[in-house]
């Protein structure tokens, strides 16, 4: 009888687990202290901002990038940066300790102009930046410490208007947007509610604007309803909308001076706004950032930090690296 022999399995190929890209540092040039970084919407084009009176656009990838322009025209410090949404081009909004906002434009690669210098728009320091939803048009928030919030929008005659806002008498220094649909009528779901903003200032305190629905005016909203078992006890220094996931449920960070980051949950478009303490961390915290999901938060703080920021499912949240960790 032939003999039969049985041939041993082939061991498996051990395959290379791609290791995920780590952290591109930006040599940016600047020539004073950096104060903003912001990636554009489709994260080619990194903005960032300093004390040295410029901007400066970096064109990036995964692994490099290369500096494309620098804008001037600020008559002091640029403390941040915003990028419009796409569908109104390449534009970028800067405000400076000069009280100003600029907003330029790429008219063609690395050549930009600016379109429209709100020079004076307020009689202290623009703090902070942010475009609105594009789906309300082309529209921009200002923060300021002379307690007010400029609203900046382009008009069909393609003229800007400005509307502000009294905030706080100490200074605000923070503005976030509400994202498109984050309120809509339970009755009628097609009928989203007028935008909303949220601002930090000086007083330690977050608010909250809206578009009146009758008048068109922007005022606090009455509507809002905050729960004040846990607050800030110094400086408001940022606020982030996260986007929306559901509707009428709607997530706000806020950070401080006092060294703590704050979740704040709304269940409902009458619901209060609960807050939840995230860490107390080692230094005061800067920055506050979310994903496009609204699932993960970057918080960066004065110990030269950054750290990521997963919720879980049971409404908790988890630090999920650093990145001091890996340049270690």
């Amino acid at each position: 009888m032939a003999a039969t022999s049985a041939q041993a399995a082939p061991a498996p190929v051990a395959q290379a687990t791609a290791m995920p890209p780590g952290p591109i540092y930006v040599d940016t040039q600047h020539e004073d202290l950096v104060h903003d970084a912001q990636l554009d919407y489709y994260g080619c084009k990194l903005a960032t901002c300093s004390s040295d009176r410029t901007v400066k656009i970096y064109n990036v990838s995964e692994t490099s990038y290369e500096l494309s322009a620098t804008l001037q025209g600020h008559e002091g410090p640029v403390w941040g940066t915003a990028w419009a949404h796409p569908k109104f081009g390449v534009i970028l909004a800067s405000c400076s300790f000069d009280g100003s906002v600029l907003i330029h434009r790429e008219v063609s690669p690395r050549e930009w102009t600016v379109i429209h210098a709100a020079r004076h728009l307020h009689e202290s320091s623009v703090n902070a930046i942010a475009f609105g939803p594009h789906e309300i048009g082309l529209i921009a928030a200002a923060a300021s410490s002379d307690g007010r919030v400029s609203i900046l929008t382009l008009q069909p005659n393609n003229t800007w208007s400005v509307e502000y806002v009294q905030d706080n008498s100490l200074g605000v220094n923070a503005v976030s947007w509400a994202p498109h649909g984050a309120y809509s009528d339970t009755a009628n779901p097609d009928n989203i509610m007028p935008p909303r903003l949220v601002t930090g200032g000086c007083d330690n305190r977050i608010r909250f604007w809206t578009q009146s629905a009758e008048t068109g005016q922007w005022v606090e909203d009455a509507t809002a309803k905050i729960d004040k078992t846990i607050s800030h006890s110094d400086w408001v220094r940022d606020v982030a909308w996260a986007p929306s996931i559901f509707p009428n449920v709607n997530v706000i960070a806020s950070c401080s001076e006092d060294r703590t980051v704050l979740i704040w949950t709304q269940n409902g478009p009458d619901a209060e706004w609960k807050p939840i303490l995230l860490h107390k961390f080692d230094a005061p915290v800067w920055r506050v950032s979310w994903s496009v999901t609204g699932h993960m938060l970057a918080v960066s703080s004065g110990d030269s930090d950054v750290t990521l920021w997963k919720a879980t499912l049971d409404g908790n949240w988890t630090q999920m690296s650093s990145v001091e960790e890996q340049q270690g």
